[in-house]
């Protein structure tokens, strides 16, 4: 074990899929990085699982949620209790790479001001398995406005500590933390862009969320970046779009009224937003939207 490398601690969020859970706990350890790798299991409203715990050459913690119940908050007691230099984001579903956390600390190292590392993922539903991948080494936060960016998953992130805390680690007044992965993203790339290692070293499972069928707070979520993060609405185009997820959710959730008029607004501000008439058609027959992400996360995409 190389004392010289940055250590690293790997958060790793659990909540009610314990074989899913020591699969990833079992990847994080497997690493070929040289360096310290502390992992910890932050249960969020479930009962932990202390055997996990193990005090061996990579020691597993086992902790529980001690801030606002939901994924941010227990991310946020893995960050503001860690010693390490670095630390890595995965949720408990997500596998990685035995090469993962080696190729980032490389190129992290290059780029000093950077506060955060991602890469290419390896979209998994039951029936197949999709690279996503960004084409760039770095993801400005240009890009980020105009484009989620869904390969950027926040089980390949790895921050620096430091930078990390001074954002203020996760928002917790998002709506069931919804997008939580994308707000750091922008707030950390306002700052410099996030260097990108465009190989899928993480196998991340699609469809599978808690929230899948959580339309009413898929659409609050969308109205709260709005909110918070003005530079959406100061690009036409990423406002229509997120204009327009909003609709789909609103329509999925059967409110059609709002999810037409949403949708008209996403149009009137960009004619070729497709999310819009998406929405539109979803809110005559608001179960046809859970078909829609069915075939939509079966090639690693969401709406």
């Amino acid at each position: 074990m190389s004392t010289t490398s940055p250590s690293i601690c790997v958060v790793i969020p659990a909540h009610r899929r314990p074989q899913e859970l020591r699969r990833a706990v079992a990847a994080a350890r497997a690493q070929d990085y040289p360096g310290v790798v502390q992992v910890v299991v932050v249960y969020d409203r479930s009962e932990p699982d202390h055997s996990l715990e193990d005090a061996g050459d990579r020691p597993v913690t086992v902790t529980t949620n001690s801030r606002t119940p939901g994924l941010a908050g227990a991310r946020n007691t893995g960050i503001f209790s860690a010693t390490t230099d670095l630390i890595a984001f995965c949720d408990d579903d997500d596998v990685w790479k035995p090469t993962k956390l080696r190729r980032q600390v490389e190129e992290l190292e290059k780029e000093p001001a950077a506060v955060v590392c991602s890469t290419a993922i390896l979209a998994t539903t039951p029936n197949r398995a999709t690279p996503r991948l960004a084409g760039t080494s770095r993801v400005s936060h240009r890009t980020l406005v105009g484009s989620r960016m869904s390969m950027v998953h926040s089980s390949t992130l790895l921050f620096r500590k430091e930078p990390l805390r001074a954002l203020g680690g996760i928002d917790e007044t998002i709506p069931k933390s919804m997008g939580e992965d994308w707000d750091i993203l922008l707030r950390a790339s306002a700052v410099h862009p996030v260097v990108h290692v465009d190989e899928p070293l993480v196998e991340v499972s699609f469809g599978e969320s808690f929230f899948r069928r959580d339309w009413k707070t898929k659409a609050e979520a969308k109205v709260w970046f709005l909110r918070h993060h003005p530079e959406l609405s100061d690009d036409r185009r990423a406002c229509a779009r997120v204009v327009g997820q909003a609709a789909f959710a609103y329509a999925c959730d059967g409110q059609r009224r709002k999810a037409w008029r949403w949708a008209e607004n996403a149009i009137r501000r960009d004619v070729t937003q497709w999310r819009a008439y998406l929405a539109a058609c979803v809110a005559l027959f608001p179960p046809s939207g859970d078909a829609v992400m069915t075939v939509l996360n079966r090639f690693g995409r969401g709406v």
